[in-house]
């Protein structure tokens, strides 16, 4: 089993997250992606979309997708649970991370994807209108989050989960998308502080 991986890359930072919460170690793959090594055969071969992460199995079965593959590690290794454990949890978790990528990721994405000049030849075509107007649906996001936030330590019940991962890669990714942290969600502030003082974070 071998991990291909995109360093800083949100992505790939989301699924070494994941595996360090969990107490899993699995070879990684180094893949340079601002030399543009994705692009190449050794991933293309793996992900036509030349995306990154990719988890590849011992007996050659390849998975692509964030949480397809942190969903695959958390059937093998269900301790500590990190998509819940009822029913209920499951729903919220899977509610939560997909408003989280949609409303949130998404938008620090594109404002990243169509604004920073290290882009231009990764986005064609750049437009940075669309850049713009994602960084304001990030922060009116951030906005909405601030008051579920209100009075609580995590996203869902009281533990840590994927929709946290999640969440917290996406606030770290608001600066190289020169997206800065509005001043009115003092709660999400102190969620973000909280959860990148974990020791996963540095994974």
């Amino acid at each position: 089993m071998k991990l291909f991986d995109g360093g800083m890359a949100p992505n790939p930072r989301r699924v070494r997250i994941y595996l360090a919460e969990k107490g899993i170690e699995v070879p990684l793959e180094p893949v340079d992606m601002g030399a543009l090594e994705h692009t190449g055969e050794r991933v293309a071969q793996r992900n036509a979309l030349k995306r990154l992460p990719v988890l590849e199995l011992d007996d050659g079965t390849i998975l692509t997708e964030t949480i397809a593959i942190c969903r695959y590690f958390e059937e093998m290794n269900p301790e500590p649970p990190l998509f819940g454990t009822t029913a209920l949890e499951r729903a919220q978790v899977e509610m939560w991370q997909r408003q989280i990528e949609l409303h949130f990721f998404y938008p620090v994405a594109q404002a990243f994807r169509h604004t920073h000049p290290a882009m231009k030849d990764w986005e064609t075509p750049q437009i940075e209108e669309w850049g713009a107007a994602n960084r304001e649906k990030a922060m009116d996001y951030l906005r909405l989050l601030d008051e579920h936030l209100a009075d609580r330590e995590f996203l869902i019940t009281d533990r840590f989960t994927v929709a946290d991962i999640t969440a917290l890669v996406t606030a770290g990714f608001m600066k190289p998308a020169r997206i800065a942290m509005p001043e009115d969600v003092p709660n999400v502030v102190r969620y973000v502080e909280r959860m990148q003082a974990r020791p996963s974070y540095k994974a």
